[in-house]
């Protein structure tokens, strides 16, 4: 089971290119949705995507099943868990907290949890950037095995106090799930109401957003989706994160539709004043203050990626183009820079080619003579290669097993992570994914 995204959430934060964008886009939404049905039916997503611009929704549709067992579509009204999307809520409750004079961004957070070591020299904005060097509670080695079970805040804050600091605060930037669960706790604490109100009270009532709330066992019935990881080339369900967990740090259910309502107002001083905005969206060291700067191009984006159990998600808002686009996934299994890059050119009018989805059928023996373990001395781990059914696996040292299609007989790939491996020749075997290109041999 998939953990709440932490050190991944920054799949989607890229950068393409200096080509200037010269007069009015015109957007493919018939290529776009070509691409998100072929990646459908090719077992590689299923999820809904909404895209606004001028407060005005351009296109929406769903893709898939919201409840693949019961063969329950997804619309464009399903709810998806959004992870760590949720952080930008929480940022906005806390920018809304700072202009009540209710909170100070050097509020120290001794002021409420003096327990957790160096709290004295935490400030709120350590928190919201990302330098406190407060310990992530989703790091912790058991967390897939409690994470489906109810914890109370004392319980997460003895987790957090008992574990020593990663690093001492504004040394460096490194993503914690658990900054964004304490501001959760200590927008609860200032306010005397739990999240979930201030979450209604404070962004919902006032973006007129009717989807999204704090969540809770995901209920089909109220078009709530469940979700999936690939297991060979079928879809298995995922199990699900109680959500008393990420609380601040990814707890929120929502919409595509509202998602871009969420951004479009925030962005047109809604929610907070522009002031607040600019504060906000500037960045210190790595990260913002939960909103990361997401450009293509030259346009700057804002926005955040999500992710938890068999859920994905994204938000980003283009200010100049007033264009808001978000996309839920609750089955993945593709690249997800590539699948964002490829709605972004097409969402833009730029020339886009359809990824190649072909893959061919090799026998148990051709596979299997591939099977055994690899290593390099300029590679840290070794990579196991095993038949599993009908299914060729790779396995790093200490990471799980994923499945490997083959596009020749020789030739394989793993969509999800951008991976392709190559066997070039009897017990030699080359993997690239992104800048990374190394040959190991079997040992």
């Amino acid at each position: 089971m998939k953990s709440l995204t932490s050190k991944a959430i920054l799949l989607f934060i890229f950068f393409l290119g200096s080509t200037h964008l010269t007069g009015q886009s015109f957007s493919d939404y018939k290529r776009l949705d070509t691409l998100l049905t072929q990646l459908t039916e090719h077992n590689k997503f299923m999820g809904t995507i909404a895209v606004s611009k001028d407060h005005r929704t351009e296109f929406t549709k769903a893709y898939g099943y919201a409840d693949l067992e019961n063969r329950v579509p997804a619309t464009p009204k399903t709810k998806y868990r959004v992870g760590s999307v949720s952080k930008m809520f929480t940022s906005v409750m806390i920018f809304q907290l700072f202009e009540e004079k209710k909170l100070k961004p050097d509020s120290k957070l001794s002021d409420y949890y003096p327990a957790i070591p160096n709290s004295d020299k935490i400030s709120i904005l350590n928190m919201l950037l990302h330098r406190s060097g407060i310990w992530s509670v989703t790091d912790d080695s058991l967390y897939v095995q409690w994470c489906v079970e109810p914890k109370s805040h004392d319980e997460i804050l003895v987790m957090i106090q008992n574990h020593p600091p990663v690093f001492e605060p504004d040394e460096k930037s490194e993503y914690s799930n658990s900054n964004f669960i304490l501001l959760g706790y200590i927008i609860e604490k200032i306010t005397g109401l739990d999240y979930s109100t201030n979450l209604q009270e404070r962004i919902c009532l006032k973006a007129g957003l009717k989807s999204t709330y704090y969540g809770k066992m995901e209920e089909i019935g109220d078009n709530e989706s469940y979700s999936y990881s690939i297991d060979g080339s079928d879809w298995t369900k995922e199990k699900e994160t109680d959500m008393s967990i990420p609380h601040g740090a990814g707890a929120v259910v929502s919409t595509t539709e509202d998602l871009v309502a969420f951004a479009d107002a925030l962005f047109d001083g809604e929610l907070i004043s522009l002031k607040s905005l600019d504060e906000m969206t500037k960045t210190e060291g790595t990260y913002g203050k939960g909103i990361f700067p997401m450009p293509f191009f030259e346009l700057t984006g804002y926005g955040h990626t999500g992710g938890i159990d068999g859920f994905r998600s994204v938000l980003i808002h283009y200010p100049s183009e007033k264009l808001s686009i978000a996309v839920c996934a609750n089955a993945f299994n593709y690249n997800q820079n590539d699948i964002l890059i490829g709605i972004l050119n097409l969402i833009q009018g730029k020339p886009y080619t359809m990824p190649d989805f072909n893959t061919i059928k090799l026998s148990d023996d051709q596979l299997r003579q591939f099977e055994g373990v690899y290593s390099s001395s300029d590679f840290p781990l070794k990579l196991t290669i095993k038949l599993n059914g009908e299914t060729l696996t790779a396995q790093g040292t200490g990471q799980s097993a994923f499945p490997l299609e083959p596009v020749s007989e020789t030739e394989f790939k793993f969509d999800a992570g951008g991976i392709k491996i190559n066997f070039p020749s009897s017990g030699k075997l080359n993997i690239k994914q992104g800048g990374l290109d190394i040959v190991m041999t079997r040992e």
